[in-house]
């Protein structure tokens, strides 16, 4: 009597020659175990199958959480560039004009914001020539504005650096451009002994780019820098 081969033998010899092919390919295996499970029968346990199955399900979340890593590394090298390139274009300017434009032109753009805006504080608030013509980045606003800003009158410590989600018809800050902002990077900025203080605030139409959970690391630095260089233009 002869026997009708299981399978073809070029396929057989495939397998006989390269066995790891198989061991490497996650649906065969699985199809492989599961076939050994139902030819064992079900009063049987195969703890040896179980251990598998966790073993595999335990490595996904390990290759997922690789790929988080990974994707998180990529994004924060990211961020760090534009950062950089935005504190390049700021340090450019040979002129306070320029400085200004450049912050809610070129600097906003390589920040990917959609408003930019420098608030200072001064005790003499009225209409100032050289305060209208810069319109569109700088507002002079009265003391203490800015900590009742990044705080929204609540008693609390004022940070730094301030990120939140938002949604606001004041135009005070973004003037016509408050419409659209939802979500929003406050920097409180300290110019130095006998000034008083100032804010930078960016908006987003994106009401995910600005949130409380992010780090605040590389907008501290931004700020940081920004100081320094206000300080010389004030100087």
């Amino acid at each position: 009597m002869t026997k009708t081969p299981l399978m073809e033998n070029h396929v057989r010899e495939k397998i006989i020659a390269d066995p790891e092919m198989l061991l490497e390919d996650q649906d065969i295996m699985q199809a492989l175990v599961a076939a050994n499970e139902q030819s064992m029968g079900t009063n049987i346990v195969d703890l040896r199958g179980i251990a598998m199955e966790r073993l595999a399900a335990r490595l996904d979340r390990l290759e997922d959480t690789h790929r988080s890593v990974i994707a998180a590394a990529y994004e924060n090298l990211a961020g760090t560039n534009q950062v950089h390139r935005a504190v390049l274009r700021l340090l450019d300017a040979t002129k306070f004009e320029d400085f200004l434009s450049d912050l809610a032109g070129d600097v906003a753009d390589t920040l990917r914001v959609d408003a930019m805006r420098l608030v200072l504080e001064s005790s003499e608030t009225a209409a100032d020539p050289a305060v209208k013509k810069m319109n569109q980045i700088l507002n002079v606003v009265e003391p203490g504005f800015c900590d009742q800003y990044i705080t929204q009158g609540r008693d609390i410590p004022v940070r730094p650096v301030t990120l939140r989600q938002t949604k606001t018809e004041d135009e005070k800050v973004y003037q016509e451009q408050a419409d659209y902002v939802r979500s929003e990077a406050c920097l409180k900025l300290d110019f130095g002994d006998g000034r008083m203080p100032g804010m930078l605030v960016m908006g987003s139409e994106d009401p995910h780019l600005f949130t409380p959970q992010q780090g605040t690391d590389l907008l501290t630095f931004f700020g940081g820098v920004f100081e320094r260089t206000m300080r010389q233009w004030l100087g």
